[in-house]
């Protein structure tokens, strides 16, 4: 007889719970997804191309891109080690990052496949007037890599991106937020939230403003990207060595050429070892993304939340249980584990809509057409017309000598497709988790923002501005595009949309999880979350 008398009833009642969920999670298929139609095109510019053999500069090799495009679609139904992309696609050394990861199967939710349709439209195309908006920002924000984020409201060229993307020219088709006045700001660039205005996009416009709740609140930064905490016993202060100032890459034809194609360069990425500092700027932000674990940021936010004595989700089941304290359900090995396993989800579904569905190539890539299209290679109109008079591309040229877009990274991007991003998709599926176990509309204590320099932390004082406090979902918002767009806008290698929707795609995925597992716990659950939409979910409950 077993120790436990109830063992045998208990696995069985295991057993029933699995096969439950696997049924329910095996939904009738949504609405097939459709890419942005640039894959039509014969010479394939505005695709994934990076690291496969190259005919010229920008222009792949088309026999190679078909047995690539074959590979992908028939991955995934044949038997594990028959499905690698084939031999002779490549140009160089360089290797597709993880394309098989696409076909991973999720066993703690809904499949990859079955997330997307309703999250994750058709990334803007190629010769569209979004698309020239966001090649634009990014050009601004390459120029602004190293100036203080505080100092934005004073910089000259923030000044100069804020009045181009609020011109008649760009406004409409700009996705990012707008301030109180209705404006592109130098306090709001390159900061989450959906411009309201704007004429263009897949998303209702009586919606965006919904969305991202707490963006615009505060300095740029999250408080969760600098306050001080601990691991264990371990003080972590959250200084980091960054890059030097001024070191950008890839702007030259040479260089571009080699990266596209996946040959070496060697050039390589040093760290200024000189002085340990706050994030304070994009050049920092970009550093720390370039060497991030998959849900560092979002570990590290779960320990300053407990350093600041952040309450649990007030529908905690433990609010009532008050002879119990939580340990493994609702306590910190619960929360840490939860992050771990809905960040292994998210980038299997997002690699499933990089490499199977969408294939949008990189930034770096349409700042190689800019240059291409201006000395004649490739047709007039390819790109949008704005772009070639934009303030942000004369201001670039000028600085670098080059049409190309800088690259905060030595090699650029990695060798995946953009859209979405799994920095994105991370985070998104990580705030979720947050939310889920902390209380949202907790009021952060003490606001702090770095120094100009990143030397030290400063008292934070609120604005008219703000027009409101920091609170703990509104600064997850923030963290969450802050690592997203230091890894997309600050450092070059990926697209605003590659973001604002990844994060909506990982909030998806972390709700089916959180769904699927409160059907494990013993504690009587039901709790709602306000999703990123300014919504609240469907209680994730287990009675």
């Amino acid at each position: 007889m077993p120790i436990d008398p109830n063992a045998e009833a208990r696995i069985k009642h295991s057993t029933l719970i699995r096969n439950e969920l696997a049924t329910q999670d095996t939904a009738p298929p949504k609405p097939s997804q459709t890419p942005n139609g640039d894959e039509a095109r014969a010479d394939k510019i505005g695709t994934y191309s990076k690291a496969l053999i190259q005919d010229s500069p920008g222009f792949v090799n088309l026999t190679a891109f078909k047995a690539f495009r074959e590979a992908l679609n028939k991955a995934g139904f044949t038997p594990p080690g028959l499905h690698n992309m084939p031999n002779g696609i490549l140009g160089g050394t360089a290797q597709l990052n993880g394309p098989q990861g696409a076909f991973a199967f999720q066993l703690n939710c809904l499949d990859s496949a079955q997330f997307g349709p309703t999250t994750v439209p058709a990334a803007p195309e190629l010769s569209s007037k979004e698309y020239g908006t966001e090649l634009v920002e990014l050009y601004w924000a390459s120029l602004l890599r190293d100036a203080p984020f505080t100092e934005y409201e004073t910089n000259e060229t923030a000044k100069h991106a804020a009045e181009e993307l609020d011109s008649a020219k760009f406004k409409s088709t700009y996705a990012g937020p707008l301030d109180s006045n209705g404006h592109v700001a130098p306090r709001v660039l390159f900061r989450g939230g959906f411009n309201a205005g704007a004429t263009t996009g897949p998303m209702p416009a009586s919606n965006r403003p919904q969305y991202f709740a707490g963006e615009l609140t505060g300095p740029y930064l999250s408080q969760f990207c600098f306050r001080p905490t601990s691991f264990g016993v371990q003080e972590l202060d959250q200084k980091l060595y960054t890059a030097p100032a001024g070191l950008d890459f890839m702007i030259d034809e040479t260089t571009w050429e080699l990266i596209q194609a996946g040959k070496p360069t060697g050039i390589s990425f040093p760290l200024d070892k000189t002085n340990r500092r706050y994030l304070h700027n994009g050049r920092g932000l970009s550093t720390y993304t370039h060497e991030d674990e998959l849900y560092q940021a979002y570990f590290i936010a779960y320990l300053v939340m407990k350093t600041l004595n952040i309450p649990p989700n007030s529908k905690s089941p433990y609010s009532v249980l008050k002879s119990e304290k939580p340990f493994g359900t609702f306590g910190g090995p619960d929360i840490a584990g939860t992050l771990a396993a809905v960040a292994k989800a998210a980038i299997d579904a997002v690699w499933y809509q990089k490499w199977v569905i969408h294939l949008r190539h990189r930034p770096e890539a349409g700042g190689g057409l800019v240059y291409l299209q201006n000395k004649g290679a490739v047709t007039a109109g390819t790109i949008d017309a704005e772009v070639f008079t934009s303030k942000a591309l004369a201001a670039s040229n000028k600085h670098n000598k080059s049409d190309f877009l800088s690259q905060a990274f030595p090699e650029g991007s990695p060798t995946h497709p953009a859209y979405p991003t799994g920095h994105g998709c991370v985070a998104g599926a990580c705030i979720t988790v947050l939310k889920f176990f902390f209380e949202g509309s907790t009021i952060i204590p003490n606001p702090m923002v770095p120094s100009r320099d990143g030397n030290h932390l400063e008292p934070y004082t609120y604005t008219q501005a703000d027009g409101g406090v920091m609170t703990v979902n509104g600064e997850l918002h923030k963290l969450a595009h802050n690592i997203s767009f230091g890894h997309g806008i600050h450092a070059g290698i990926h697209w605003r949309s590659d973001t604002d929707y990844s994060m909506l795609l990982g909030e998806e995925v972390a709700l089916s999880i959180l769904k699927d597992k409160v059907q494990t716990y013993s504690e009587e659950v039901s709790i709602t979350i306000t999703k990123m939409n300014g919504q609240t979910s469907d209680p994730i409950k287990n009675s």
